[in-house]
């Protein structure tokens, strides 16, 4: 499950820097509710590791953390919210 959410996590971050071209910020729309879904896995894979390497799991959260905080900025800089 650690290595979904570090999976997750960076296609959460490519998705954001994509996302960050003009005419395509209104797909963050789409990409904070799935970043929000890697953000739940990552914190499930957190609380459920038994091992004590839980980087996969940390690293996940903060990826999923970033892209929603740096995806709503985009949306309210860019005027997504009408």
């Amino acid at each position: 499950m650690q290595i979904l959410s570090l999976v997750w996590g960076i296609l959460a971050i490519i998705g954001m820097l994509v996302f960050f071209l003009p005419c395509l910020g209104a797909f963050n729309w789409l990409h904070i509710p799935f970043s929000a879904v890697g953000l739940i896995i990552s914190i499930v894979a957190l609380a459920t590791a038994k091992t004590p390497n839980r980087t996969g799991a940390v690293v996940g959260i903060v990826c999923c953390s970033i892209a929603i905080v740096l995806g709503l900025i985009r949306l309210a800089v860019g005027g997504g919210v009408l």
